[in-house]
């Protein structure tokens, strides 16, 4: 059958999506089916799945995003549950501003275009949203809180501004925060173009006051281990000892460079020092006559991207700036160098260099003749020839290391590191991979950082009375580098809340992730124009039970979330501690080519499309049994069309016997006094319930579908063989609709009101099974004579061992092989066969 042809019963009844579905959606959507309200009863369920980006079309990875979710959400309604699953829109960003440039279209008026679309196609998925919820991140009376919250962190001294070397994109020309330059190759989150590096002023959240908290805190989470160990990774958590190296600047005042190493056991061997290229002290400690080298090899490092500065194949290189340090155990003067292996982003910017046991200290000494001293050896062993020692053993100890020598490198790590503290010249550390997070952007299409700036006064927060700090619609949104607010003389004007006088604001707008870091929170009040948050609401709504979502948000979203939750926690506004406890990440869905969906490729399937042809309910259980929903797999152009027939068939098998006719549920006892099939198809039924309950838990939805497939064939047999008119029929009937409900809602609802049943489906109560029922009543038990089959057996599971060889030996077939002779063994396998083995002769 193809898309579109009916489906006829016995009475060509026909099977036509288009005939009912928008009916129905309009119906629950006009009677707020599926609004969460505050005061209703049953436990409370928040459900979400992460808003997406006002890209303007949905496509068919968006339907499978949410139809998983949805699904869940649906049957926790009918199991009880009090149910909250909202939708709203991540709305800021730089899409919108570079499709703005591109069309020259206002970026407010290009997003709410795409909002009203995506709107209405998600609204054709069938998927039951809460829409009186729903929000923007780009409406001010959304990122007045943004702003709210940026003030809060501002006080309390998780907001600050500094100068640092950021990551730059020269494509979008934005600032990225760290977790959004990807790989070593250090290439764009967005736009894949390679990132360079600029010194700028910029807003930072510290993140690394939580790091620990952050690593502890996803051990008791419900996530996918592989998104928790990203995380960890991504935290990085080394312990270790930090050290101090002196160095006088060249107007003979003192500085320390400092390390962090895991191995301060081996800091007797450090034989030179060598500092990223970006380093702050580099240009302050570089000896005149070094410059002009020392400039050249800064400015050639800059322009690699970390894959080439940190190539094992690759020959070491670097430049010495002509300054020294003290290594704080041996008093020996050091030489410093810059060297493109170390970057600025890892540990501190520089390393005491210990090149007999490292190995990329030690091609750098070979390369520039440097010292190269062993100070761990095995115990009673001699130094390599040619090579670093860099193994770990048990028995290393340490030899030339001064009151230390012959003390095991395991208990010396501990004694240098506290000698050290004693000396003031560092001691046992613990650092992390984490940075801090930076939040300013110098675009146009994100939130307002709500500072200003006062001559006398400096960086002044804005008053929360005078929030939002809206963007200006009349902008010059071009990217120049700067962001397009400096050039709005109007914007730039504002006043010092300290002293009245004229102060210029800040032109930077916020990463958007600030945005989705929060918005969580404001669907348990979207309406309140007073706070961000209701306290009561949040209280009895949050934290999130169910987050469902992208697993490439793991590092950005996922984190950034965390830590907000734990700072509003900490400054009283929260009372929980993670914002989703149970998270779940959907695959992906590929073209029939196996290849990434794409438009270049011709390989996209359009929604629309396929919902015209088949209807919503269609494609949305085609989505579902794809594969498995936590790793998506290949579109098949004929595959739906097998999904199709199934539902037709489902039509058929639910509609009343005869025109005007109601099938009517017993209310007698499921298992009731049937004949075998009825038995069959009432053990079918609670199978069926059990799995599919199960399924939907797990996420396992496309095992859920062939559940239903296999109960659907289970009623058709019944059809066919005349039970149709049955009370078991008719319960069956019901079952298959309530428990097809989640996965196909249109074709549900159409077919329970058809048979008369209560208006709506989807507030009927789930059904529960009867392990008994679904128990087997009794196993067909293969019986071999000298592993051939030979009989079989139909017994009950709890059948003695002794009556099933009984059993097997009375059989005429194996009889007839044993000729009167007893066997000379039999071989029971429980529950799988009986092997009877005849005596040789």
């Amino acid at each position: 059958m193809t898309a579109g042809t009916a489906v006829r019963g016995s009475r060509a009844r026909r099977f036509e999506p288009a005939s009912y579905e928008r009916k129905w959606r309009d119906r629950w959507e006009r009677e707020g089916l599926y609004v969460a309200r505050d005061d209703a009863a049953g436990e409370k369920h928040y459900l979400l799945t992460m808003y997406p980006y006002t890209s303007g079309d949905l496509h068919v990875g968006h339907w499978y995003a949410v139809t998983g979710p949805d699904i869940v959400a649906r049957m926790r309604r009918m199991q009880g549950y009090n149910v909250m699953f909202p939708m709203g829109f991540d709305s800021f960003g730089l899409p919108a501003e570079n499709a703005a440039i591109d069309r020259g279209i206002h970026p407010a008026v290009w997003t709410s275009t795409n909002i009203d679309r995506m709107r209405a196609q998600f609204r054709t998925t069938g998927c039951s949203f809460d829409w009186s919820r729903e929000l923007a991140s780009s409406d001010p009376g959304y990122y007045r809180w943004t702003q709210w919250i940026f003030l809060q962190l501002y006080r309390a001294g998780l907001a600050y501004r500094a100068a640092a070397a950021v990551d730059w994109c020269p494509k979008d020309q934005v600032v990225l925060a760290r977790e959004q330059v990807l790989g070593t190759e250090r290439r764009c989150w967005r736009c894949g173009t390679p990132v360079d590096k600029r010194d700028l002023e910029q807003w930072f959240f510290r993140i690394t006051n939580y790091a620990d908290e952050l690593l502890s805190g996803v051990d008791g989470l419900d996530w996918p281990e592989p998104i928790k160990l990203m995380q960890r990774n991504w935290i990085g958590r080394s312990e270790g000892a930090e050290i101090d190296f002196p160095v006088t600047l060249p107007d003979g005042s003192n500085e320390r460079i400092r390390v962090f190493t895991t191995r301060p056991d081996t800091v007797y061997g450090a034989t030179f020092m060598v500092m990223a290229p970006e380093h702050p002290l580099v240009s302050v400690l570089t000896a005149p006559e070094r410059r002009t080298d020392v400039e050249a090899y800064v400015s050639a490092a800059r322009r690699q991207t970390e894959i080439e500065r940190l190539s094992a194949d690759r020959e070491k290189s670097g430049v010495s700036i002509g300054a020294y340090a003290t290594n704080p155990m041996t008093q020996e003067q050091i030489p410093i160098w810059i060297a493109d292996y170390v970057l600025m982003g890892y540990g501190t910017g520089a390393i005491m260099a210990v090149p007999a046991h490292d190995e990329r200290d030690y091609a750098f000494a070979r390369r520039y003749d440097l010292p190269i001293r062993y100070v761990v050896l095995p115990r009673g062993g001699s130094p390599p020839e040619g090579e670093p020692f860099v193994q770990h053993t048990a028995d290393e100890v340490l030899v030339e290391s001064g009151e230390f020598t012959g003390m095991p490198a395991s208990e010396a790590i501990g004694a240098i590191s506290r000698q050290l503290a004693d000396l003031g010249l560092g001691g046992p550390a613990v650092t992390y991979r984490l940075r801090d997070w930076l939040v300013s952007r110098q675009r146009y299409w994100g939130p307002p950082i709500p500072i200003v700036y006062c001559n006398e006064h400096g960086a002044q927060p804005v008053p929360e009375s005078e929030l939002p700090v809206q963007l200006p619609a009349d902008v010059n949104f071009a990217p120049t580098g700067v962001s397009p607010l400096q050039s709005h003389a109007g914007f730039l004007r504002a006043t010092c809340p300290v002293c009245g006088a004229s102060a210029r604001r800040e032109t930077d707008t916020m990463d958007t992730f600030v945005d989705s870091a929060w918005y969580y929170l404001r669907y348990a009040s979207p309406k309140n124009d007073t706070r961000a948050w209701e306290p009561e609401q949040v209280r009895e709504w949050l934290p999130v039970d169910l987050y469902t979502g992208g697993a490439e948000h793991a590092v950005l979203h996922l984190l950034y979330g965390r830590f907000l939750t734990k700072a509003l926690r900490d400054l009283g506004l929260l009372s929980f501690d993670e914002p989703w406890l149970r998270l779940r990440n959907q695959g992906q869905i590929l073209g029939a080519d196996h290849a990434r969906m794409s438009k270049s490729r011709g390989n996209v399937q359009n929604p629309d499309d396929l919902t015209a042809a088949y209807g919503a309910d269609t494609v949305r259980a085609f989505l579902m049994f794809i594969g498995p929903w936590d790793q998506g797999g290949p579109w098949s152009p004929t595959g739906i069309d097998g999904i199709h027939r199934w539902l037709g068939r489902v039509w058929d098998a639910a509609l009343p016997a005869t025109d005007g006719a109601r099938d009517t549920p017993g209310d007698e006892d499921l298992l009731g006094t049937g004949d075998e099939m009825t038995r069959a198809l009432r053990r079918a039924t609670h199978v069926a319930i059990a799995g599919v309950t199960d399924d939907y838990e797990g996420f396992r939805f496309n095992t859920a579908i062939a559940k239903l497939m296999e109960l659907t064939n289970a009623i058709v047999r019944e059809r066919e063989a005349g039970m149709a008119g049955s009370r078991g029929y008719a319960q069956a009937v019901d079952a298959l609709l309530l428990l097809l409900a989640p996965v196909a809602p249109h074709i549900a609802e159409e077919l329970w009101s058809r048979r008369g049943r209560p208006y709506s489906i989807h507030r009927q109560s789930w059904p529960i099974h009867d392990p008994g029922l679904a128990a087997a009543t009794t196993i067909e038990l293969p019986v071999q004579v000298d592993g051939k089959l030979r009989d079989r057996l139909v017994v009950t599971p709890d059948t003695p061992a002794d009556e099933i060889e009984r059993l097997a030996l009375g059989s005429e077939r194996v009889q007839a092989y044993l000729g009167g002779r007893p066997p000379a063994r039999v071989i029971h396998v429980p529950g799988r066969l009986v092997n009877v083995v005849t005596p040789r002769h």
